[in-house]
């Protein structure tokens, strides 16, 4: 009997809302969509199997065994209908699985090793299309000869960032030879240990790249496996360095952008051209795009959905953006809406200052705002502020929509001079540790102190209780006695 194909394998992770945004297309697609997770045995799972109860199977294997992956996905071979992979970091595991689904309509294995690492990315696109890549060059080492060789041939200001990391961890603007250096002890330094956290696969690099000055863009697309693309509405982004931060994390981004649609054309022929130099094919694909006067240049470009992107274009234009993921693998055309609603933005908040956070101060005002959709905390107090640059994680996302644009900017000013996140300074931080142990210390010996006198108490107490006792039963005897003496005397005088 021939078994109905209606499974979606997502491979190391299942992000956020994607089950009940797949599921909508349950009653068009004419069956029960089946979600089965599939985890790399060689990391540990973040998640319990509990936490999956949601989903129709969650599966667990070692990647790198040939044998086990088939022993797997065996019993379900013949009912997979898609395999899609929704986190950057997981690339490599997902590029490990593409041999072993061969009937399946999926990129291949080398053009996501190319869209997951920049240097690898950009030296396809040079010999693609190289008016839409600035220069760049690979840093093997921190010595004086290589940065030599770098800055000749990329030039200053420059940006170094690993060639691939999301969430712009370690990517650093330098200006002169002095900070170039700085930055490449920092990240060489701390580099293995983020692939280690983020369960990376490969050997940590590092890029130099030309920096540009423009207005910063991004552009989720949909690509068949004929290689034909569909796109969703440009995001505008707005960077730390924007606002006057000393790092490089998107600080705002909004959608849609308002620009002409001429220009945004130009826009989506730039973003061709890159997906079409990696060969990506069946897949969705994030780009992030920099507009120098009337010219494109692309910055990156990755397999994979944009961060946020599933919320953002749902709010703004209605787009379900999971769904497309899957559509666009099976093959269905993606769905896109015409017009758009109205406006959507996501903040990410870092503090001003790296150190122990003191105060979180206006989140709960910022839930009172018209525009509001929601907010996620990363962070609480007595937690560590790290700047994106050395690592780090925002201390929150923050999500606004609005049908009406400005009443969505005035909210995004509000929530500007709202927010203030207070970190102590390192001097007091240590101080008031100090003072809490010694106070930690006091208590106990206080407690220790209090149980000595209360036991010297209890004894004085008893003692005197003792005395007291005999006392009482001594004078309890001699009435008696003078009792019985009056009586016999009153008898004898009868």
């Amino acid at each position: 009997m021939k078994k109905d194909k209606n499974i979606i394998l997502y491979i190391m992770t299942l992000p956020s809302g994607t089950l009940e945004q797949v599921r909508r297309y349950e009653k068009d697609f004419g069956s029960k969509m089946r979600i089965i997770v599939l985890w790399d045995s060689r990391l540990r799972n973040p998640k319990s199997i509990n936490e999956y109860s949601d989903i129709d199977g969650y599966l667990s294997c070692d990647f790198s065994k040939p044998e086990k992956i088939i022993e797997v996905l065996a019993p379900y071979k013949d009912e997979l209908l898609a395999v899609t992979c929704r986190k950057e970091q997981a690339m490599h595991r997902f590029a490990e699985i593409i041999p072993y689904v061969p009937y399946l309509r999926t990129p291949t294995a080398e053009s996501l090793l190319w869209a997951s690492d920049k240097y690898e990315m950009r030296r396809r696109m040079k010999s693609h299309s190289p008016e839409i890549t600035p220069r760049f060059s690979l840093i093997k080492q921190n010595s004086k000869s290589e940065r030599e060789r770098v800055v000749k041939k990329v030039g200053f200001p420059l940006i170094v960032k690993p060639t691939n990391l999301a969430a712009s961890l370690f990517v650093t603007i330098c200006y002169h030879e002095e900070e170039l250096e700085k930055a490449l002890r920092t990240v060489f330094r701390r580099l293995k240990k983020a692939y280690e956290r983020d369960g990376l696969l490969g050997e940590p690099r590092i890029i130099a790249e030309e920096y540009m000055e423009g207005d910063l863009y991004s552009k989720d697309s949909y690509v068949n496996s004929r290689g034909v693309i569909y796109h969703c509405p440009l995001v505008s982004q707005v960077t730390a360095t924007k606002i006057g931060h000393n790092d490089f994390y998107n600080y705002l981004q909004m959608t849609p952008t308002g620009l002409k649609s001429e220009t945004e054309a130009r826009a989506e022929e730039a973003t061709e051209k890159a997906i079409h130099a990696l060969g990506l094919r069946s897949t969705i694909v994030h780009t992030e795009l920099m507009k120098i006067d009337d010219d494109w240049k692309i910055i990156e470009l990755g397999a994979r959905m944009g961060g946020y992107r599933h919320v953002l274009h749902e709010l703004s234009c209605g787009i379900n953006h999971s769904l497309n993921d899957v559509l666009v693998r099976i093959p269905k055309k993606p769905i896109i809406p015409k017009k758009c609603t109205g406006y959507a933005c996501a903040m990410k908040w870092f503090a001003s200052k790296e150190g122990k956070i003191s105060e979180l101060k206006g989140i709960k005002k910022v839930e009172e705002l018209s525009s509001f959709h929601k907010i996620d905390v990363k962070k609480k107090v007595g937690d560590r502020a790290v700047f994106a640059r050395n690592g780090g994680r925002s201390v929150f996302d923050l999500f606004l929509y609005n049908k009406d644009r400005s009443s969505l900017l005035a909210d995004i000013r509000r929530v500007e001079q709202m927010v203030e996140i207070k970190v102590a300074k390192r001097g007091v931080v240590k101080q008031a540790e100090k003072m809490a142990k010694k106070i930690a210390e006091n208590l106990v010996k206080s407690k220790a102190d209090s149980g000595a006198v209360g036991n010297k108490v209890e004894k004085s107490v008893a003692t005197k209780t003792d005395k007291a006792s005999k006392a009482s039963k001594a004078k309890t005897k001699t009435s008696k006695a003078e009792d019985r003496t009056k009586a016999n005397k009153k008898a004898k005088g009868k």
